[in-house]
């Protein structure tokens, strides 16, 4: 005879105590949901999930010594049927649609009402995917513009650590012109009226997140 679960394991991960402290408060008022684990940083929640092999993780993406989208690959390589539900400040149309792309289950702002978070956890254990309503509309707001290739995203991460064309192309084992022409490509993309125009909207969006 099969065994009835009781109650849903919760795996919470963020850097900040006050957050899981807060976040532990909301899933235990639910009586069919107990947090079984918490993490600061990525790798803890790799170590974590491991052990617990939680129901659901929530774990925001901006973390020390690993952030959660490194963490997200790392755990859904290795269970691929890990539901996992971001929980962050940060929107941005790219970061979003990469998170998914690595195996996020659902995607969530932190200034979500208890009882929404609540609910994505329980549409998540039935396989529903949530989107924060901040975050469908920064997605619809960029729909079907071209994003940028991995070689623009390389290119535009070192004009944002303050390299030159020069310093770039050397870097990169290409020439100047290459340097320039992607320039131009990401500028257009992204609706850019200069370098520094492009790196604020490219952070903005998501571009520039640590990618697995």
């Amino acid at each position: 005879m099969n065994e009835i679960k009781e109650r849903f394991g919760i795996l919470v991960v963020d850097d900040h105590p006050v957050m899981r402290d807060g976040l532990r408060a909301v899933i235990e008022q639910e009586s069919d949901m107990e947090v079984t684990g918490e993490a600061a940083d990525g790798k803890e929640a790799i170590d974590q999930f491991r052990k617990l092999l939680p129901d659901v993780m929530l774990i925001d993406l901006q973390m020390p010594v690993m952030d959660g989208l490194r963490a997200i690959t790392a755990i859904r390589s290795e269970f691929p049927d890990a539901t996992i539900i971001v929980l962050t400040t940060f929107p941005g149309d790219a970061r979003v649609v990469r998170a998914f792309t690595l195996g996020a289950t659902s995607y969530l702002l932190k200034t979500a009402r208890s009882d929404e978070i609540v609910k994505a956890i329980r549409g998540a254990l039935t396989g529903r995917h949530i989107v924060a309503p901040e975050v469908a509309q920064e997605i619809a707001s960029h729909a079907g513009r071209e994003g940028l290739t991995d070689r623009e995203i390389v290119v535009l991460t070192l004009v944002a650590q303050g390299r030159s064309n020069r310093h770039i192309a050397k870097a990169l084992s290409i020439t100047e012109d290459t340097v320039k022409a992607r320039m131009k490509s990401i500028m257009a993309k992204l609706g850019a009226e200069d370098r520094t125009h492009a790196v604020t909207i490219a952070l903005k969006r998501g571009f520039l997140d640590s990618l697995p």
